[in-house]
């Protein structure tokens, strides 16, 4: 009986973990991965095939020809490609064997997304921090997550806070700091057409909710 309550607990807080997790995923329906990529390339191929044709495009031009096919692998293989969770970043991590207990900064990481509510480009970067709880992270495998999670349609608050849970994850620390600026075309391109204008968000953990230890990191990147 005992085996089956605890057993039974364990399950109640994976679920509880699930769907804390599930408030902040990328909104995808069952079964998204049921079929290849090159099925999905060959799917929309064909539909966007039929926008260039509803727009009034002529497929027949030499230029155009092979837009659709261009505009999926696109799709698929390079700028949603952090929808397939086989493009996931694997993570190795190493001893802090220096003893290094300061605050690591990565800033300046190249954020490259797209706007989930009209598909045009978010452009930005991305300033990352974290203590080390015992462990290092490979500097590239920042990047990398960075990139994975900017690979999908998106919307800066989500990315922002998805960063920072993979890190608290992976460095299971929660001494960590996530703070994205980007330039949204939806803004600058249609609407309002305001090109000046840029997007903050931060997602602050651990001892990075001490105002010194926030302002240091800020001082390293340059951000009052």
């Amino acid at each position: 009986m005992l085996n089956t309550v605890e057993n039974k607990e364990s399950l109640i807080e994976a679920l509880d973990y699930e769907n804390h997790w599930n408030g902040l995923s990328t909104p995808m329906r069952e079964g998204a991965q049921a079929i290849s990529s090159e099925e999905k390339i060959e799917k929309i191929r064909g539909h966007f095939r039929e926008i260039m044709e509803t727009l009034g495009m002529d497929l027949n031009d030499e230029s155009l020809q092979d837009t659709p096919h261009r505009v999926a692998k696109m799709f698929v293989n390079e700028v949603f490609k952090g929808l397939n969770p086989d493009n996931k970043p694997k993570i190795k991590l190493f001893n802090n064997k220096y003893k290094y207990k300061e605050m690591l900064v990565e800033r300046d990481i190249t954020v490259y997304s797209y706007c989930e509510h009209h598909f045009v480009p978010i452009i930005g970067k991305a300033h990352v921090a974290y203590i080390s709880n015992g462990q290092v992270i490979g500097l590239s495998k920042i990047n990398r997550l960075v990139e994975y999670y900017s690979k999908r349609p998106q919307v800066q608050e989500r990315l922002n806070e998805q960063i920072a849970k993979a890190l608290k994850e992976v460095l299971k620390t929660d001494d960590v700091a996530v703070l994205v600026e980007a330039e949204h075309l939806c803004v600058q391109s249609r609407g309002i057409q305001d090109t000046a204008s840029s997007t903050l968000t931060s997602s602050y953990h651990g001892k990075f909710r001490d105002a010194e230890v926030r302002k240091e990191f800020l001082q390293y990147v340059n951000l009052k």
